[in-house]
């Protein structure tokens, strides 16, 4: 029996495909971020890439697994330092700043935000020192390769995490190439990386390219 719900999903996909123009590049791939500035031996951490596929749009969202690591640190750093002071600097007591519009009349183009407290300072400066204390030594953390997929009113969504690096166009084109595979049903990540496991072992290993 059809899911009827995922039937309605699969036909909004093709009609928004057909009503609205996607940006295509190399390959007729969906390509958001520019790399002029990557460095071609550099450490990646996420990117985004996009294909057509059975007239309909896949987005992949990719991340590396040292990216859920770096975020683990964050979240334990955040579990270390406790509660925040709640000063909620960067919006109660900012300033106004105003644009002439017209000869007697004036319009807000921005805000300043007032300084912190003193209370909220040491919070961050305790947030700061315990977070590089985690990042140096490393956390009891395992991250394995893994994909989700997601229909979406507009496209299938995958959420992709695997230990590849994307540097350039080509790179990203295999970030796609294995989304489509992994789609598809003719490969799984045990098989393109057979017992892989990002921990502390290879977070310390990449300390100077991070630095870097």
């Amino acid at each position: 029996m059809k899911n009827l719900r995922q039937e309605k999903l699969r036909l909004m996909q093709r009609q928004y495909h057909r009503c609205n123009q996607w940006r295509l590049r190399m390959g007729g791939l969906y390509i958001p971020h520019s790399y002029s500035d990557t460095k071609p031996d550099g450490l990646s951490w996420w990117d985004d890439v996009g294909f057509i596929l059975n007239g309909r749009r896949i987005i992949v969202w990719w991340q590396h697994p040292r990216l859920i690591y770096a975020d683990a640190i964050d979240e334990q750093s955040l579990q270390e330092a406790g509660d925040s002071p709640q000063d909620n600097w960067l919006t109660d007591g900012s300033t106004k700043n105003y644009k002439p519009a017209g000869a007697s009349r004036k319009k807000i183009v921005s805000y300043t935000s007032r300084q912190p407290s003193e209370a909220q300072s040491q919070y961050y400066d305790k947030l700061r020192i315990i977070g590089k204390r985690l990042a140096n030594k490393g956390i009891e953390k395992d991250v394995a390769p893994s994909c989700k997929f997601e229909r979406l009113n507009w496209a299938m969504g995958i959420s992709l995490v695997a230990p590849m690096e994307v540097r350039n166009g080509n790179e990203l084109a295999m970030v796609a190439l294995l989304a489509k595979r992994l789609l598809l049903r003719q490969t799984t990540l045990e098989i393109e990386f057979p017992g892989y496991c990002y921990g502390r072992a290879e977070w310390l290993n990449e300390r100077e390219k991070r630095a870097a």
